[in-house]
Parts: C-alpha cells; sequence; structure tokens
C-alpha cells in the first residue's frame, strides 16, 4: 500500500505542480487580483513537498514514525489545500457567469481547468486515505 500512497502522491503532485505552473504564469504571486494568498499557496506546496520526501524515506527505510510524520504532513496540506478550493470556487462560477471568459484583469487561478482541480482534489484525497492506512498497519 506505500507504493500506491507514493504513486497517488506523486500524481497529485503533478497536478499541483500544473496548477501551480499556470497560477505564476498569470501573475499569481505578484498579488494583483488573485483571491489565493501567497503564503498559502506556497505553504501548500513546502509542506506537500516536504512530506512526499518523508514518505520516500519512509519507502526506503519502512520507519514506521516517518508514516505518521508524512500522514501529520499532509493534514495542514490538505487543510490549506480547502482553503484554496474555497476561494477558487467563486472565482471560477464568475469565469462561467461571463460569456467572453477571463479577461486581461482576472485573477490567475481562473485559468485552472476544472478537470484538473477536480483529479487533484481526488488523488489528495485517495493519498490521504493510504498514507493513514499504511500507517496503521493495513495492507502489510
Amino acid at each position: 500500500m506505500d507504493i500506491a500512497a507514493l504513486i497517488a502522491w506523486v500524481v497529485t503532485a503533478l497536478g499541483g505542480f500544473y496548477m501551480l505552473g499556470v497560477w505564476l504564469s498569470h501573475g499569481g504571486a505578484r498579488g494583483g487580483t488573485s483571491h489565493l494568498p501567497v503564503p498559502v499557496v506556497f505553504g501548500h506546496f513546502a509542506l506537500a513537498a516536504v512530506g512526499l520526501v518523508v514518505w520516500i524515506v519512509y519507502v526506503i527505510t519502512d520507519k514506521d514514525a516517518l508514516a505518521w510524520t508524512a500522514f501529520a504532513l499532509l493534514l495542514p496540506v490538505a487543510l490549506l489545500g480547502f482553503v484554496m478550493l474555497a476561494r477558487w470556487i467563486p472565482v471560477h462560477r464568475d469565469r462561467a457567469a461571463e460569456l467572453g471568459g477571463a479577461g486581461q484583469n482576472a485573477p490567475a487561478e481562473r485559468h485552472f481547468p476544472v478537470p484538473v482541480v477536480a483529479g487533484h482534489g481526488l488523488a489528495a484525497v485517495v493519498t490521504l486515505v493510504l498514507v493513514l492506512l499504511t500507517a496503521l498497519g493495513m495492507g502489510e
């Protein structure tokens, strides 16, 4: 199950990297009209990256403390992800309401493709569950 969690985590990270790239390329880090606070975005990214490294070390060493550490790191990652999702939904609804699409002054996160957002979230939930089940010793 630890390898399945690793695969799910990498898939989640790929979606996250894509959205981070879209957000940065549309000026998200410069503030402007983005509804996603820069510290939240980079905090989510940093904690997830550290957690992934911890999980890789766990897979190599099979030390239970590392599995629990990775799970503990995922909790604030998930919380920050929900914060960003809650702030993204109104931006997405505004885009859907506009017939002309995103304008020049549109928030950077308006350019996130819905399938990528949904896939990232689904993969994140799968990752969290698999990491928890692994830490609990299930699937050994």
